[in-house]
């Protein structure tokens, strides 16, 4: 029956069609309990473990992929793999993939003291007390041609293995074993960034929970200009997500503009300060939220009207309208194949040819709000992100259309910071945000 109402969910939660204007929503949207959410997690992961491993191990010529972790320091890969019900590793933990070849399936298998969930532990400390020991023999046995471990270079979620369990792993193995080890970076990478096909239609739902909690703050329910502050928001934010059982993968920022005010100097680092907000300000909010292990990343814009304004001035409708431009010109770059790199390149050579002072800085996203995949330019790197940038874009990818456009105000008589977030699907022939995108400022207070 349980499985009868997640399904029911999951078809009536995807609506098509709607892929881009979407600014407000009054409904509060439907959020699992945490058992249903374990189920959904753990049928999402074996099904991905039992498809898309495979996969990539034949795309990427590797026949056998080796997570290691010990608890509490794990593995960002191993950490997805495991059930919902896991916080953690076991002690020390090795997951195994081998490919037989000859299209027989994958095989999946554990070195532990426990079955790892999805993972049959093919050790018996009774008959080898030695861990290592037994993950050696089993290699012998099966003879790979490429061992893969997660280490890199240049990509973080990459780089799970420890020092210390890279160099036990090596030391177990023979001399002849040891030179058949290589990277598991794109193996790693793959995994992370490509979405399923459910994970696909319910992110949109995900992504409508985050539109909801931002739009609400983004309120008179929350805002009384000339008395809350731009901090008391942000608490407000922290406070409902936790209201609605779910988590921040960081802070929420809340900050403004305003016409008789110098704009802040900001590092993306540093705080905004805090702010009482006031008519005829531009609140700017970024947001994210993590639920059914999947991450948003939301940044949006309010206008505080004035005594007998019913909208925003025209110019900051229009700087929206530029920043939306944009958006269009960078997710028009992506084409499987295309770097980070080169989509960058190409949106800010159109920005400029179109006269948008541009600056793009769009990441992947999905288990981690930065995510694994192409970074496609950084606030500080607007020339090109050497390595990461240098990732090719695939099909079935989430990404955080993160940017912003300078632009000047004639009503205010000076240049403002557009800045705009929202994420997005790339299934191999269209980009389309996941629940549409801001092309409205919200105004407070709403009007009819």
């Amino acid at each position: 029956m349980r499985r009868i109402i997640l399904m029911t969910i999951l078809f009536l939660i995807f609506v098509p069609g709607i892929l881009t204007a979407q600014t407000r929503n009054d409904i509060t949207p439907h959020i699992l309990n945490m058992q249903e959410r374990a189920e959904v997690i753990d049928r999402w992961t074996e099904e991905k473990l039992d498809t898309l491993v495979p996969e990539l191990m034949q795309r990427e010529g590797i026949d056998m992929w080796v997570l290691v972790a010990r608890e509490y320091n794990e593995d960002p890969v191993l950490l997805t793999m495991l059930p919902a019900t896991w916080q953690s590793s076991r002690r020390t933990t090795i997951l195994l993939f081998f490919d037989p070849g000859d299209g027989r399936p994958v095989e999946r298998m554990a070195v532990a003291r426990y079955n790892i969930g999805f993972f049959e532990t093919q050790w018996s400390p009774d008959e080898q007390p030695d861990q290592w020991a037994r993950f050696a023999e089993i290699v012998e046995e099966k003879n790979p041609e490429r061992i893969a471990l997660n280490y890199s270079e240049d990509f973080a979620l990459a780089d799970g293995i420890s020092h210390t369990d890279y160099t036990n792993l090596k030391n177990s193995l023979s001399t002849e074993m040891q030179d058949r080890i290589v990277s598991a970076e794109n193996l790693a990478i793959g995994w992370l960034e490509t979405r399923s096909e459910e994970e696909k239609i319910v992110y949109r739902q995900i992504n409508r929970i985050a539109h909801n909690i931002v739009a609400e703050g983004l309120s008179e329910r929350v805002i009384t200009p000339g008395i809350t502050t731009t901090e008391d928001v942000q608490w407000w934010y922290r406070d409902r997500i936790r209201d609605l059982n779910l988590t921040a993968w960081f802070h929420p920022s809340v900050s403004v503009q305003r016409q008789n005010a110098p704009n802040e100097d900001g590092d993306f680092s540093s705080s905004a300060g805090e702010h009482v907000i006031l008519p005829g300000d531009l609140i700017h909010v970024d947001f994210g939220i993590q639920y059914l292990r999947l991450s948003t990343d939301t940044q949006r814009n309010a206008y505080v009207l004035k005594q007998g304004e019913t909208g925003a001035p025209q110019g900051l409708t229009d700087a929206l309208a530029i920043g939306n431009r944009l958006q269009d010109i960078l997710t028009d770059q992506f084409e499987t194949g295309n770097t980070g790199n080169d989509i960058l390149a190409a949106a800010l050579d159109r920005a400029d040819s179109e006269g948008i002072n541009a600056t793009i800085y769009t990441h992947p996203i999905g288990y981690h709000g930065h995510a694994a995949g192409p970074t496609i330019g950084l606030w500080d790197q607007q020339g090109g992100v050497p390595a990461k940038g240098d990732y090719p874009l695939y099909p079935n990818t989430a990404h955080s259309i993160e940017l912003n456009a300078e632009v000047y105000i004639p009503e205010w008589d000076k240049e403002i910071l557009m800045k705009l977030e929202e994420d997005a699907i790339f299934d191999g022939e269209q980009t389309y945000y996941i629940d549409g995108r801001a092309e409205a400022l919200y105004l407070i207070p709403r009007q009819q």
